[in-house]
């Protein structure tokens, strides 16, 4: 296995982990922001391939198995001063939002995903042991993340790997179909070095 920073020639895999990692919330968005005539997939491989933003490839490192893209890993800096929630946030961000600003100054890893056929190898131990590298690297003294109450195996991963659980919040579904009540909001302390 070989873990190697994204490209924006590899937005396809993005968008298939970032929309994986969130049960189909990204693509529901997706979707919404391009109307009935709009390609859901190419908008968000739009948003992967820039060069700024929370989901561009910049932020994005990719797990090989013999040359084969297998997992993901997205991820950045915290706000370390969060703002107000914008009152024009879609309600169902909002208490992803409100979680987020719970772990101000984390490093914050926003998708950790697997492609099936390579689950249960190790990759997604492998990903967040790159993560908390990444965040000591940067003198950031913890990683947060948020999952979801259905995402049983990330569950135990997390638990098993020193994540601790800080807080929930409810989903908010509006038209999104999805078997999760509550987000949950997970932090570790990273050593800097």
């Amino acid at each position: 296995m070989e873990i190697r920073n994204a490209r924006a020639s590899d937005a396809a895999h993005l968008v298939r982990f970032i929309n994986m990692a969130a049960d189909d919330l990204p693509l529901h968005f997706w979707r919404k922001s391009v109307g009935p005539e709009g390609d859901p997939w190419a908008f968000g491989e739009e948003r992967a391939a820039r060069e700024t933003g929370n989901f561009s490839f910049r932020n994005a490192w990719l797990a090989e198995v013999d040359g084969t893209v297998a997992a993901c890993l997205l991820g950045y800096a915290a706000e370390g001063t969060p703002g107000p929630i914008d009152p024009d946030t879609p309600p169902i961000f909002v208490p992803l939002l409100e979680l987020e600003a719970l772990a101000p100054g984390s490093w914050y890893l926003n998708v950790l995903a697997t492609y099936e056929d390579f689950r249960g190898k190790g990759l997604g131990s492998a990903l967040l042991a790159h993560a908390e590298a990444i965040a000591a690297a940067a003198g950031l003294g913890s990683i947060s993340l948020i999952t979801e109450d259905t995402h049983e195996d990330a569950l135990r991963l997390y638990t098993a790997k020193g994540y601790r659980q800080v807080a929930r919040r409810p989903v908010v579904k509006d038209d999104w179909k999805v078997d999760a009540s509550e987000w949950i909001l997970f932090t570790k302390p990273v050593h800097t070095t």
